[in-house]
């Protein structure tokens, strides 16, 4: 039977466990540091890594790697930063993903319903009223908060999320406008899209054309009190800007 290490929490996810430990020896160590999965991988002989990234704060490269049996990776997720995928290509180690398997990821718009989610709680100010009821306060006039309705949101990315998110905020009758120069569709220009709506959401892999691509230039242009949701990676957005964009008002 193959040993394999399982580096994610999977304990909440119900029936996976069972299911992962009738396909071999199963090896735990669901919050371990680089050097402590590399031990695991080396000691036990281990054959395949179950993985996701929300949690892990290493990549799976060839420091990791180099001299375990490790033949097989399989990442719940569609992005593969945390991955040395180049390496692992090299030296034959087979990755699986959730990248192309796209009968399943159709069927999944977590992502798209907290990017949505998101919104709706910033511009209702819902965190900030329940933190002032539970205190003791009733003061609503420090929460009006804006509608959905009739408001500018721009989607960056429109893949299978973005296209998601238009769907809901089109079922709030919002006005939505789109950025993604790999699909034919009416679309604005990023510049265009950040002087002129209220709120901006990002759906976008990570890639030597998408990181950093949320900078002061974008934010410097956006209306005050805007809005950017960021459920992609971080890497996306270029944290220092954002900071600086919270401080001048730019962003809310």
């Amino acid at each position: 039977m193959s040993n394999i290490a399982v580096i994610t929490p999977i304990k909440h996810l119900n029936g996976v466990q069972k299911l992962i430990e009738s396909k071999g020896n199963v090896f735990y160590l669901e919050e371990g540091t680089k050097f402590q999965v590399r031990d695991l991988l080396l000691t036990e002989k281990i054959d395949i890594i179950i993985c996701n990234p929300n949690q892990q704060t290493y990549k799976i490269d060839k420091e990791l790697l180099e001299g375990t049996q490790v033949n097989l990776i399989n990442t719940c997720s569609t992005g593969m930063n945390h991955i040395d995928v180049d390496y692992c290509n090299d030296v034959n180690i087979t990755i699986y993903s959730l990248t192309k398997d796209y009968k399943l990821i159709n069927q999944l718009p977590s992502t798209s319903e907290l990017a949505f989610g998101l919104m709706v709680s910033l511009l209702r100010k819902i965190p900030d009223s329940n933190i002032h009821v539970k205190s003791g306060g009733w003061d609503y006039t420090k929460f009006m908060g804006r509608q959905i309705k009739d408001l500018n949101v721009g989607i960056v990315g429109y893949g299978r999320l973005g296209k998601m998110m238009d769907r809901f905020c089109k079922a709030f009758e919002a006005n939505t406008f789109i950025y993604d120069p790999y699909v034919d569709i009416q679309q604005t220009s990023l510049e265009e899209m950040f002087k002129k709506c209220d709120v901006v959401s990002l759906h976008v892999h990570v890639s030597k054309e998408t990181k950093y691509m949320i900078n002061k230039n974008l934010l410097g242009l956006m209306k005050k009190d805007s809005y950017l949701i960021n459920t992609s990676r971080g890497e996306i957005v270029e944290e220092k800007d954002v900071v600086d964009a919270l401080e001048f008002g730019n962003l809310a």
